[in-house]
């Protein structure tokens, strides 16, 4: 059997121009941007046009991620979408992201694991590269979120954004490098926390869009609850497998759930505020998105670069949570 590594050898990010303030919302439903700010820490979040989707916002970070990695679409061996807005029932989000590159036979399939779907898709494509099966594989997280949410509802309507981010996967002959460990996690049991349910379950009839069930439901202090938890939990566990101490992390970068979630567990963990990348003011919580969003700015920013350990973290409807550990 092969031993091999998988390094994170480019990043992307695409996010629609259309801003969605939280002024725009006090319009809508019954809000204001202190209580908005407060409970959230958000300020504004990105909002798809009608001309743009989850596939389209994917290709464009694809293509930046590409750019930054010196690759081609050629190049690629396996292509990844995390999302649960996707662009239809089926095809794949991955499949028409795969066209739009020009790929003719690449592999490409979605992976539905809500705001740890980036996380699940990148454990995924890892396990391809380190078996040995695929050399460079690119791994998307994509959302619409806002073709989802239903905007009479405060409790969620407020938090969620559009975007895209992505990253190149690459194989390396030391198996020691790149993403150093990762742990996945779900309990279906907790469903109702967080569900959208058009399905088998709930076919989309006239009784089910009388009820605006055609949009996500959110159980906000159950989530929060859970959120606080699973990210120390996340966080011990990520630092303690990989055998790395909390001075030799550079970066913790967190699924953008909630400022005062990321504040609280950094907080209970006894860890400066600062050591969490944050920029849901800006962006709001784009679910799949969120990591390689956070994680291709906090690059081209400078927070984080080459040889830097970071932990990434992410919990949402499944239930589902996930951790990683990379060394860039």
């Amino acid at each position: 059997m092969p031993d091999y590594g998988a390094i994170i050898a480019g990043t992307g990010s695409f996010l629609p121009e259309k801003r969605l303030t939280n002024a725009d919302l006090s319009k809508m439903v019954e809000t204001n941007d202190e209580w908005i700010v407060q409970r959230t820490g958000i300020r504004e979040r990105r909002i798809a046009s009608s001309t743009e989707s989850t596939a389209t916002l994917a290709s464009h970070a694809a293509t930046r991620a590409m750019k930054s990695a010196g690759i081609e679409a050629k190049d690629i061996d396996l292509v990844l979408v995390g999302t649960i807005t996707p662009e239809m029932v089926f095809p794949s989000t991955a499949c028409f992201v795969a066209a739009s590159l020009g790929m003719g036979s690449t592999p490409a399939f979605d992976v539905s694991a809500a705001c740890s779907g980036f996380l699940y898709t990148l454990d995924t494509a890892a396990a391809f590269i380190k078996a040995g099966r695929y050399k460079t594989v690119l791994v998307i997280g994509s959302e619409t979120i806002s073709r989802i949410t239903d905007y009479t509802d405060r409790s969620s309507c407020i938090l969620f954004g559009d975007g895209a981010g992505a990253v190149i996967l690459q194989r390396s002959s030391d198996p020691r490098a790149g993403l150093l460990y990762s742990s996945l996690h779900a309990d279906g049991t907790g469903w109702e926390l967080l569900h959208c349910e058009p399905g088998s379950r709930h076919p989309i009839d006239a009784a089910l869009i009388a009820g605006r069930r055609q949009f996500m439901k959110i159980k906000g202090r159950e989530v929060y609850k859970f959120a606080v938890q699973r990210f120390c939990e996340l966080i011990e566990d990520a630092m303690r497998k990989s055998e790395l101490s909390a001075d030799q992390i550079k970066m913790i970068i967190p699924h953008q759930v909630n400022q005062r979630i990321i504040d609280s567990a950094m907080e209970k963990l006894d860890l400066p505020l600062e050591k969490a990348f944050s920029n849901i003011d800006r962006y709001g919580n784009t679910s799949s998105a969120s990591i390689p969003i956070a994680l291709d700015e906090a690059i081209r920013t400078g927070k984080v670069g080459k040889g830097d350990a970071v932990i990434f973290v992410a919990f949402g409807g499944g239930l589902t949570w996930a951790n990683a550990v990379v060394r860039l």
